[in-house]
């Protein structure tokens, strides 16, 4: 059953006390199990706009120094997707000429891949004092909460860079500043099948315990 729109609680009037933490079993659930989709594995509904913008609006709710909000949102849907698609395909040409036809069949049919297509742009300010690599790290949460705010939503999602999260030609034809770059496109719709849990990092060997050396 699909989830309507309005399933999160509005955001509370500024200055209003907030609880510190807030325990919940789902929650915990749904970070330990969390799984992205195949970007081949989505199809069609995808979230409405109105169940997009809420999504939207739920995941701008990360930590932010300074509260810059370093970072917007382009979205593709209907028609908007096999437009972007064309003109991917006329850059990749122009920026690669040693692309294969399969290649360029493969850029033609991207953001077809599901029904809704949300490009995530990391949007710093580098003349403020706070680091630009700490708007970056913003950015990167705020698309880590953009899925688990789909999938709480009852949405599939992926987040995805390839070629055209690195290409100058994309970046003009998005309209991105000399500051700006892409940090993902999150790709949202309803999984096909359930996707297979994957290998998981030995966390033996990334977790140390810092000491001090004696005198």
């Amino acid at each position: 059953m699909r989830l309507m729109a309005s399933i999160f609680p509005p955001a509370p009037p500024l200055g209003t006390p907030m609880l510190p933490t807030r325990p919940s079993p789902e929650a915990r659930q749904l970070i330990a199990l969390r799984r992205s989709t195949s970007k081949r594995g989505l199809i069609t509904p995808g979230p409405d706009r109105t169940a997009l913008d809420e999504i939207l609006t739920v995941a701008t709710r990360v930590p932010d120094h300074r509260r810059l909000a370093p970072w917007r949102f382009l979205v593709f849907e209907g028609d908007a997707r096999a437009d972007f698609n064309a003109k991917a395909v006329e850059i990749q040409k122009a920026e690669n000429p040693d692309a294969t036809e399969a290649m360029l069949a493969d850029t033609a049919g991207y953001f077809s891949r599901a029904p809704v297509v949300v490009a995530v742009i990391s949007s710093p300010d580098p003349t403020h004092k706070t680091p630009v690599w700490e708007q970056e790290l913003s950015c990167g949460a705020l698309c880590q909460n953009l899925l688990l705010a789909a999938n709480a939503s009852g949405w599939a999602g992926c987040w995805l860079t390839e070629w055209i999260a690195f290409s100058p030609g994309i970046n003009a034809l998005l309209g991105l500043t000399e500051h700006e770059r892409i940090a993902g496109f999150i790709y949202l719709g309803t999984a096909k099948e359930h996707p297979q849990e994957r290998l998981r990092p030995d966390l033996s060997a990334k977790i140390q315990r810092w000491q001090r050396e004696p005198d």
